[in-house]
């Protein structure tokens, strides 16, 4: 039981952070239909800050700052030069647009950074463990469930409350409309690749946290898994991002821990097919976006 619950404990932390990235993705695909895979960069560039800021002896607290905003400037700034030229462009044509960007991005830290992993100098306290309830529990951990519970109370507020926020649910319901209503197209989407930047920069940081390191390719993989957890969810929807990213975090987690060793190679085909059978049987996501139709054939 105690093994049960310490797995438990990993899979909500590792369950949070492809939760932030696919809610970072299903934004920018809510409104603009784009899935930007240059999203995981995102990640890179906030961790290559966490890792100068390091070096240059920073607070951890201002660097983690420093990281987020980066990553913030650099959506918006993405958005600016890469997407918007192509915004009345097909589908395709955005879609090979994230690629191209991702490629570059990588390409410029392995040219002008290093093509090797980095370490990053971390606070002492994320290494330590605590005792909750008779599990021992890793400080780096408990941050992250921490982060990701404040992340998720902060969106929903924001989406509710704020004017931008407000703006973007109009946008993402008929944006057509929205702008007939005063909406401004370049003002929304530059605040939804802000917040998905935020969203990316607080899941970098709890990555490195976890890691200690950066490398080139750092975004690559979770960005793959966190598009895997939106359509997991209901692509487009918030709420389905949040539910496929926590129920892939807990798939991985546990066969992790469970799967018998002789099975342990093929964990990720497992995990694979396992989501296969949830869209066999929720053939739009867990929780559909309310403007999906498509229907099981």
């Amino acid at each position: 039981m105690e093994l049960f619950l310490q797995q438990t404990v990993n899979a909500i932390a590792l369950g949070g952070t492809y939760a932030l990235l696919a809610l970072g993705l299903a934004i920018v695909f809510s409104i603009m239909g784009l899935i930007n895979f240059a999203h995981g960069e995102l990640m890179t560039i906030a961790g290559y800050i966490l890792m100068y800021c390091g070096l240059a002896g920073l607070p951890f607290s201002l660097s983690i700052a420093l990281a987020i905003g980066a990553a913030m400037l650099a959506a918006v700034l993405m958005e600016m030069i890469a997407f918007r030229p192509v915004r009345k462009a097909s589908g395709e044509t955005m879609l090979v647009t994230s690629f191209a960007v991702s490629m570059v991005l990588q390409v410029l830290f392995q040219n002008f950074i290093s093509a090797r992993s980095q370490p990053v100098l971390l606070p002492q306290f994320l290494s330590d463990s605590t005792r909750i309830f008779g599990l021992v529990i890793g400080v780096n951990k408990i941050s992250a469930i921490v982060a990701t519970v404040v992340m998720l109370v902060f969106l929903d507020w924001f989406m509710k409350r704020q004017k931008h926020g407000i703006a973007m649910r109009a946008a993402a319901e008929d944006f057509a409309v929205a702008r007939l209503m005063g909406i401004r197209a370049n003002t929304v989407i530059s605040a939804a690749f802000a917040l998905s930047g935020l969203l990316a920069g607080v899941a970098a940081v709890l990555w490195v946290s976890q890691r200690a390191s950066v490398d080139p390719l750092m975004g690559f993989t979770p960005v793959l898994k966190a598009f895997i957890a939106a359509i997991l969810g209901g692509l487009g929807s918030l709420r389905g991002a949040v539910a496929g990213g926590f129920l892939l975090g807990f798939i991985e987690i546990y066969l992790a821990a469970f799967l018998p060793a002789e099975f342990q190679e093929f964990r990720d085909p497992i995990g694979l097919g396992i989501v296969v059978l949830v869209l066999l049987i929720r053939p739009n996501g867990l929780i559909p976006a309310a403007g999906l139709k498509a229907e099981k054939v």
